[in-house]
């Protein structure tokens, strides 16, 4: 078993119950939540849009390997209206799941880079995070996130 961080966000619809249904569907079909952080209200990074996002974090106990928990994620992207993914061209979203960490994996594939790479620039990823993860230490930076957060 492994434990993975994931972010999650939406900007459009519904965004507390997006929130929730994803969170639940990544219960049911990847392993036990065992945190999700509070809901965090943040600004659009990376374009324009009236839409504020609601953030959050997931920790999650899984049996699932990293590019399978990347293809169940974005399986439950796709059932919740997610049309496609970012490509370097951001957008309003219904839901984004990320994942953020996975033990202390360090991969770097086509599809999958852990860390997340983007991570440590991102207030809206870091903050929840370190609302439930503040001592697991990032594994390539070998600093804590609660660190590396403040100093963001």
């Amino acid at each position: 078993m492994a434990i993975a961080y994931l972010g999650l966000g939406t900007n459009i619809g519904n965004k507390r119950r997006n929130m929730i249904t994803a969170a639940a569907l990544l219960a049911e079909r990847v392993g036990d939540v065992l945190a999700l952080s509070g809901f965090y209200e943040t600004e659009p990074w990376g374009f324009e849009s009236e839409n504020f996002f609601l953030n959050a974090a997931v920790k999650l106990k899984t049996s699932f390997s990293p590019l399978e928990l990347l293809q169940i994620t974005q399986q439950i992207e796709k059932e919740l209206g997610r049309a496609e993914k970012s490509n370097g061209v951001y957008h309003d979203r219904i839901i984004d799941i990320d994942i953020l960490l996975y033990d202390d994996e360090v991969l770097q594939t086509p599809e999958l880079t852990l860390p997340h790479p983007l991570m440590l620039e991102r207030k809206f990823v870091m903050d929840p995070l370190a609302e439930i993860a503040p001592f697991v230490v990032h594994p390539v930076l070998k600093e804590r996130i609660i660190d590396l957060k403040e100093r963001l």
